[in-house]
């Protein structure tokens, strides 16, 4: 590779750090990328969403189909999130740009020559958007959908609120009506922003509802809005790990995986027991959010909470956001767990080293200080933060999400007013000058992630004749990553959590000897991290014994080439090839 590729890497980009793509804008950049650099990138649909959208992965990385270590990142489950589809698309082209750029001494993520070597034998799986159906209708429309603008319920005889671009603005946001009962008033501060209503407003009061329409209106009494109203599932409640359903669960889909969005990822994944990190990106507060969902921190494996310090550090030093417990500082309502969320399935079912992350840390921006648990950030806004809200929209965000009132004759509610809060850009998602330096913040951060994948090494090959055309072979393996062969010791136990192992492959003259087991297990490698205060104090440091290697031996009968395979389904594998000696009277090294 060369200076011309790196150029000709950013020439293709469609400008996805400044803006948001639509989904023709998405599909274009990776062919883009696919197309220049097929020894490098690869690009597969996972399936079709009921819209007839492609769900496209990238692969990225030289020889796609050879297992070895590898990791997923993932955007844009929830419609409205789509800033998790730049920062995808951001990973995939630094991933692209580690490659094109073999030099060891760049300063490529302020990361070391002797990382990013090792960065270079690590797989990459970027799936950008994983509900394009609810990313259109929300860059189309602004319409809220959490996931999927679809409804498949049979139950729609009641009355439920369904959006709807009312007056051919080709927007579908929210609209006021005035009712002394309303529980909204106008801001003195900032004339158009509405805010709640306190004891001292004196009117005009306003309710909110969706912009649209009432199905199955009787003409009196109007619905509570709803987040699940016309659009049933929540694809972060849908994967398989701990799935309950409604009404225990908002959003959970008829049956666990019963979306085709989740389905697809399901089954790749399952394909893939090499995959070892999950990052999931969403939208918005500026946190990262790891396991357990269900528990608290002092039920987990020692080692695994150690590593989650280190990635938390390491996100908290590139991108300035902490990392919290599910459990502990982000469920909704005390004890009552989420259930079928994509990082549960990721860490207990695949285990790997699945969170989230909520880009784009707006309660910064306006200076609000960080509570604890942090989701009561998005519960306890006051109304001055409404106002500084709407200052600073004005003075940083050209205005995007305060947007004017325009009468309206509403057919079913007479009088109402169109228009206000547009959250797309700004409270969704970053402003466009914002999001270049997200992706690069995130990039920073993750590709530290990924430099800890276990990685094996056959570190010493040695032949002993024996005497009657026998040789013994000895096989040292060591794992030379910071992450253990089982990745998580929450998962140590998993089917597809294989041990590596050693197998010999023989020509049709030679044989083993009848004694020698085969293929040999090596049983799991411990890798050299200890995670973030896991290793010895200064006052004893000490290290563990051989427990990031093992040795194994076999005996085979004939001369010529012998190839030596170590691994598993779970890190991958390495070969080597050695030739039997003639000697009966020493070692060799092969």
């Amino acid at each position: 590779m060369s200076h011309d590729d790196i150029s000709r890497l950013d020439s293709l980009s469609k400008g996805f750090r400044a803006r948001y793509l639509k989904y023709d804008d998405l599909v274009a950049q990776m062919r883009a990328w696919c197309d220049a650099f097929p020894s490098l990138c690869r690009m597969e649909s996972l399936g079709e969403t009921p819209e007839g959208r492609p769900l496209w992965l990238l692969t990225v990385g030289p020889e796609p189909d050879r297992v070895r270590p590898s990791v997923w990142v993932d955007g844009n489950m929830h419609a409205s999130e789509v800033a998790g589809s730049s920062v995808a698309l951001g990973l995939a082209e630094d991933a692209l740009r580690l490659h094109l750029d073999p030099s060891d001494d760049s300063d490529f993520l302020s990361l070391p020559g002797h990382t990013l070597a090792a960065l270079r034998a690590v797989r990459w799986f970027i799936l950008p958007r994983m509900s394009p159906d609810g990313a259109e209708a929300v860059l189309s429309t602004g319409r809220y959908v959490r996931s999927v603008p679809r409804d498949r319920r049979t139950a729609k005889l009641h009355a439920r609120w369904v959006h709807r671009d009312l007056d051919g603005d080709g927007l579908a946001l929210v609209m006021r009506r005035e009712d002394p009962t309303g529980e909204f008033a106008e801001s003195p501060e900032h004339p158009g922003l509405l805010v709640p209503r306190t004891l001292d407003d004196p009117g005009p009061y306003y309710k909110v509802y969706p912009e649209g329409m009432i199905e199955n209106y009787d003409g009196r009494s109007i619905p509570d809005p709803y987040f699940l109203q016309d659009n049933d599932v929540d694809l972060n409640r849908n994967f398989p790990w701990s799935w309950a359903p409604e009404p225990r669960q908002a959003g959970a889909g008829a049956w666990p995986a019963s979306e085709p969005e989740t389905l697809a990822v399901v089954r790749f994944v399952t394909a893939h027991p090499e995959i070892f990190a999950w990052l999931n990106l969403h939208t918005f507060g500026g946190v990262f959010i790891r396991p357990y969902g269900d528990k608290p921190d002092h039920k987990m494996p020692a080692e695994d909470l150690g590593v989650w310090r280190q990635i938390g550090e390491w996100g908290a030093r590139y991108t300035g956001y902490p990392m919290v417990s599910g459990f502990e500082e982000f469920l909704y309502e005390p004890e009552k767990p989420l259930h079928g969320d994509l990082t549960d399935y990721g860490y207990h079912h695949r285990g790997t080293l699945a969170y989230v992350c909520e880009l784009w840390d707006i309660f910064h921006q306006l200076g609000i200080e960080r509570k604890k648990p942090f989701v009561d950030h998005y519960t306890t806004m006051t109304r001055k933060d409404f106002v500084k809200l709407a200052k600073w929209d004005h003075q940083h965000n050209a205005s995007r999400i305060v947007r004017p009132w325009r009468r309206f004759e509403h057919p079913q509610l007479g009088p109402v007013e169109l228009g206000g809060v547009d959250p797309r850009v700004g409270i969704w998602n970053p402003p466009y000058d914002q999001l270049g330096s997200v992706c690069r913040a995130q990039a920073m951060a993750f590709f530290r992630v990924a430099a800890m994948a276990p990685r094996l090494s056959l570190a010493e090959v040695t032949q002993r004749p024996l005497g009657d055309d026998l040789t013994a072979i000895t096989v040292r393996v060591q794992n030379l990553g910071y992450l253990s062969t089982y990745v998580v010791a929450e998962a140590k136990d998993l089917p597809h959590n294989e041990a590596p192992y050693l197998q010999v492959f023989l020509s049709e003259t030679q044989r083993l000897f009848d004694d020698t087991p085969h293929p040999i297990s090596l049983g799991h490698l411990q890798g050299w991290g200890r995670g973030l205060y896991g290793a010895s104090t200064l006052f004893f440091l000490r290290s563990r014994g051989s427990v990031s290697e093992a040795e194994a031996r076999v005996i085979v009968r004939g001369r010529g080439e012998v190839r030596l395979r170590v691994g598993s389904s779970r890190v991958g594998f390495v070969e080597r090839t050695v030739t039997l000696a003639d000697r009966s009277d020493s070692s060799t090294s092969g």
